[in-house]
């Protein structure tokens, strides 16, 4: 397996901004859990003076909109960005907004409007009712006092995952496109692996200097991290051909298999993962099914 250099152990304090630059803080919300490991870490970013933004204000928890209101203190917020629409992202965003007066701007609602045509829920699910007051595209920038946030869109995680470079000092924040302690979930029908795998060559495309995910530590070797990400998933995709040669052709059988290591409570999530998977290996030819790949079919190796 790729040995992808996380770090599991970093230092905070829940509830208590922590400086990492002279231009982030970060608060990291107690809701610690099998997805969101240590929890939901907020990035406050901007002069001490502000106007500041605030970047994933995390699960609707009001402890912790408590302590990012009191981080903030009477500094103004200009601009509250998401990445995302999964709950332990944006879940507190329209509290928090309302509290401190400032726009919400992300990509738009969660992309799968149905719920029963959705992933099943992981941890806290998706926000089904988000709704931004301003839409974000790729390249768009927001700028305040000493800062500039530019949106960069990279699907996979989901279809309207954002990531935010801060010009000033070539920092990304990655939300759960790359996370600092484990790979990150790639959930279909929205989830892709596609769509995820171009979006890590669109990162190494980059000169960013640091990524700060919402989940775990910062990451100071990004593009040997991204670069160990791709090996896994490529390593992943050969497990599972390995898998349809030894006649397991379901995604129930394969996943226990290919995951015994890890805590059952994250099967789940891991049965998604093999799912998109195995999509794109139908889709490139690969791997072939009867019909349109679904979570229950039977996969098996083109002839």
């Amino acid at each position: 397996m790729a040995a992808i250099p996380f770090v599991k152990e970093f230092p905070f304090e829940y509830g208590a901004p922590s400086r990492l630059t002279p231009l982030i803080r970060r608060v990291i919300a107690k809701n610690p859990g099998p997805f969101t490991y240590t929890g939901s870490g907020t990035y406050i970013v901007g002069r001490d003076e502000g106007p500041l933004a605030v970047i994933d204000p995390g699960p609707m928890n009001e402890a912790h909109l408590d302590a990012l209101a009191a981080a903030v203190g009477k500094k103004p917020v200009s601009d509250i960005f998401v990445t995302h629409t999964h709950c332990d992202h944006c879940g507190g965003a329209r509290r928090f907004a309302e509290r401190v007066g400032a726009p919400i701007r992300a990509m738009g609602p969660h992309p799968v409007a149905d719920r029963q045509r959705d992933a099943p829920a992981l941890d806290e699910g998706a926000d089904y009712a988000f709704r931004p007051d301003f839409v974000l595209k790729d390249g768009d920038a927001v700028s305040g006092s000493g800062w500039t946030l530019e949106a960069v869109w990279t699907p996979g995680h989901l279809s309207n995952h954002l990531c935010y470079a801060l010009r000033e000092e070539k920092a990304l924040f990655t939300g759960d496109h790359v996370m600092g302690w484990a790979t990150s979930v790639v959930a279909p029908p929205d989830g892709d692996m596609g769509d995820y795998l171009q979006s890590l060559d669109r990162l190494l495309s980059r000169d960013d200097a640091v990524y700060y995910p919402t989940h775990g530590a910062p990451i100071l070797k990004p593009k040997a991290f991204v670069r160990a990400v791709k090996a896994h998933r490529r390593i992943r995709d050969g497990q599972i051909l390995d898998q349809l040669k030894k006649g397991r052709t379901r995604i129930r059988e394969i996943t226990p298999e290919m995951y015994a290591d890890i805590d059952k409570r994250l099967h789940g999530a891991a049965a998604l993962n093999v799912y998109a998977h195995l999509i794109l290996l139908v889709r490139i030819g690969s791997v072939r099914c009867d019909g349109p790949p679904a979570m229950e079919s039977a996969y098996r190796l083109a002839d």
